[in-house]
């Protein structure tokens, strides 16, 4: 019922790329000091953003954070109109005023979008609430970060969920960041398969970031919380790519770390695409499907075929 695989390996292959370049090229628009409003960049999170984005239908609802940008673009398939709302024109995707932080796309199934940490977690409980009552049998898919679970509305709606028997997926982007921290310099470890389990809620954790393995998994899991009326619990193993050297008094040196927000100097259009050649990376994940040659090819008339649209 719920199997989107009707797409070929090349079309998943295209889809990933062109959400990778999309992001570079709103990355260079960043450098260039043409935006007012702080910007998220997800480079690195293209693989589980597409997976998303293939196994959604009609009723389901996608409810966003800050870190938007990937889901938002995935969603729309398109860049000129996000990069005018980032540029707050009327020719944005929201007339220019919802800006990135809470951008969202109603006829694409993106129907809330917090700039507030954990605060979107408590308004997907209530549409998932909605979503039963009107009996549509849509799923709801509430996105995070490893620092949004350290708030109180995490550990509260997962019990809502489950009381409430709705049918949800909590997604937990896990890339080891809050703000410039890491987890182990801010907080002790949380086992996040082992609080879902105190609540009887499924758990699966996503890693390599294999697209094609990753829209199998979120169907099964999918038709499970739609048929049994259940969340799912999702940590989806993800690394941001940029990097930024901060100076502090204890490090006057510098120290690298994963930038928050803003543009990432160490990335540019001009380089290659693949970022890192590891699992870590979307792009090199891609090689197991489509052989380097194609890529390239595919890289360079996607790219072309983004900087007309945008002229």
């Amino acid at each position: 019922m719920y199997k989107n695989m009707n797409k070929t390996y090349e079309e998943i292959a295209q889809e990933i790329i062109k959400l990778r370049l999309s992001q570079m090229i709103i990355n260079e628009e960043y450098k260039m000091g043409k935006f007012k409003i702080p910007i998220h960049l997800a480079l690195g999170h293209e693989s589980i953003a597409v997976a998303i984005n293939n196994i959604m239908q009609k009723n389901d609802k996608l409810i966003l954070s800050h870190r938007n940008m990937e889901y938002n673009l995935a969603r729309l398939g398109e860049l000129r109109p996000i990069l005018d709302e980032y540029l707050l024109k009327s020719t944005g995707l929201m007339q220019g005023k919802f800006g990135s932080m809470n951008l969202i796309n109603p006829n694409c199934g993106v129907v809330y979008t917090s700039s507030i940490l954990g605060n979107n977690f408590s308004v997907g409980a209530g549409i998932a609430m909605a979503q039963k009552i009107s009996q549509n049998e849509g799923l709801t898919i509430i996105l995070g970060g490893d620092g949004a679970i350290e708030e109180g509305s995490f550990h509260e709606v997962l019990l809502m969920l489950k009381s409430l028997e709705l049918s949800a997926f909590v997604i937990i982007e896990n890339n080891n960041f809050s703000l410039g921290t890491k987890i182990n310099e801010r907080r002790c470890p949380i086992n996040l398969e082992k609080f879902s389990e105190s609540y009887a809620i499924k758990f699966m954790r996503l890693s390599n970031n294999d697209p094609i393995e990753y829209i199998k998994k979120l169907n099964e899991l999918k038709e499970y919380s739609i048929k049994n009326k259940t969340p799912v619990c999702i940590e989806v193993m993800v690394t941001t790519f940029g990097d930024w050297v901060m100076n502090t008094s204890e490090q006057p040196n510098g120290k690298i770390i994963t930038y928050h927000a803003g543009p990432t100097p160490s990335i540019s259009l001009d380089n290659n695409i693949l970022l890192k050649d590891t699992l870590e990376d979307p792009i090199f994940v891609l090689r197991k499907y489509v052989d380097k040659k194609t890529l390239k090819e595919m890289s360079k008339t996607i790219e072309v075929k983004l900087l007309n649209e945008l002229k």
